[in-house]
Order: structure tokens, then sequence, then C-alpha cells
């Protein structure tokens, strides 16, 4: 299982219960102290998809989900190219993306980039949770910004930056009175989906604020669904001891 996720975590605790069954989650290394799901688990890339194709042939491994984070782009082509190399069954286990309720100002993005060149038409003091690794797409961005992430980031980043390190989940309350403390005008974030970060959503629909949502990249042409309980089921169907 490539992992990472909270679904990545629930898939994984729900099958090493199963006697007939092992499971290995494997985890990019990018978070430095991760949440470990139960059971095997191996930190670090394969070395591409032939890597890891070469891998999944020599573990003699049965069946792959791929339970990334729905922007892990890079690892999820990988993982349909591995599997079609080694004739893997791959299942892809994403969870919804946001939908907008009444109240909401949403504005969506295609890219990083375009919600940097959006902003300054929207606010001046900005909430931005779109993870450490694109925060060079703001760094010519005018305003102040409060950037809130799991690790240190490393410049380049805005000028005027105030670092907050935290991980989800987060409460509405705990999120308005974040909003308000720090007057922000604008929250920007990505179309990750899921309860963990939700809360930032409702706080600033309560607050009558912008959000710049950046939408999903586009998936591989896989098997897709959207819960844990459907991966279970596919699973059962994957022939066992292919090899």
């Amino acid at each position: 299982m490539l992992g990472g996720t909270g679904e990545a975590r629930s898939l994984a605790a729900a099958l090493v219960e199963r006697p007939d069954t092992e499971v290995v989650s494997s985890l990019a290394g990018r978070v430095r102290n991760p949440k470990l799901p139960v059971g095997d688990v191996r930190v670090g890339g394969f070395g591409g998809p032939e890597g890891l194709a070469d891998w999944l042939t020599a573990e003699q491994v049965d069946a792959v989900v791929d339970a990334t984070h729905p922007f892990a782009q890079r690892i999820s082509a990988s993982a349909a190219e591995a599997a079609r190399r080694s004739g893997v069954p791959l299942l892809m286990l994403r969870r919804p993306g946001w939908s907008a309720r009444p109240g909401d100002d949403w504005h969506w993005v295609d890219d990083l980039p375009a919600a940097a060149r959006l902003l300054p038409t929207l606010g001046e003091r900005v909430f931005l949770t779109t993870g450490r690794q694109g925060l060079a797409e703001f760094a010519d961005c005018p305003g102040w910004f409060l950037v809130r992430c799991v690790d240190a980031p490393e410049p380049p980043m805005p000028t005027e930056t105030h670092l907050l390190l935290d991980r989800g989940p987060y409460t509405v309350d705990g999120e308005r009175a974040l909003l308000t403390e720090h007057r922000i005008d604008v929250l920007v974030t990505k179309d990750s989906g899921g309860a963990l970060t939700v809360a930032k959503l409702d706080a600033a629909r309560d607050l009558d604020l912008p959000v710049v949502i950046v939408r999903r990249p586009p998936t591989p042409d896989v098997e897709q669904v959207p819960t844990v309980a459907e991966a279970t089921t596919w699973l059962t169907r994957v022939p066992r001891s292919r090899h």
C-alpha cells in the first residue's frame, strides 16, 4: 500500500486483522515524524516506476492500493506504470473532494501559480495551507502570510511570513479563532477533501472570507474507489498467490 493518508492507515488497520493477509505500507518520507500505520512499514522511494515494478515482482505482491494524498501526482503516475509493467492489480483509494455549501465564497484555480496571481484581488492578509513544498510560488506576492504546515519549510517564501507548525485534525472554533486573531482576509488551500482539515472552510464561511481552492490534478486511468470499505471489498476479489 502506498500510504501517508488517514484512509491508508484505516485500511492497513482493517487488513492486518486478517490472518491470510500481509500488509506493507510504503511512505514517501517527506514528513519528519509521520503518523505510522499498523503492520510493516517501509520509508522512501523505489527508484521510479521501474524500481517499483521490480520490487512488486521480487516481493511477490498480489495487489497494490494507491492511498496517497490527492495531490501526490508523481507517485500515482509511477504506481500506474509499475502496475502495468508488473501485471499487479492496482486500485486507487481517493477520498472525495470538498463541495461548496450555501454561504461559501470559493475561487477555484488550476494550480499554485494561479492562486498566487489571484490573491492580490482578494486580500492582504493570507492564511496559506497548501503545504511547505509550494511556498516558492508565493514568494513574490505582496501582503502578510500565515503559513501552516507540518514541518518547517525552506526558502524561498513570502517576505512577510508567520510560520505555524501544526497538524490536524482541527476544530471550527479553533480555526475561527485563528482567522480572527491574525485578521485574515483570504484563505488558500488545496482540494484535499476529508474531515481532518475541513474546519478551516467552515470557519471561513462563518466569517464571510473568500477561499482560493486549488483543483486536484488529473489521476491515472485506473480503477478508483472513494472509501476504505470499498477498497476492502475490492481486495477480497483479487486472486491470491499470483506467483
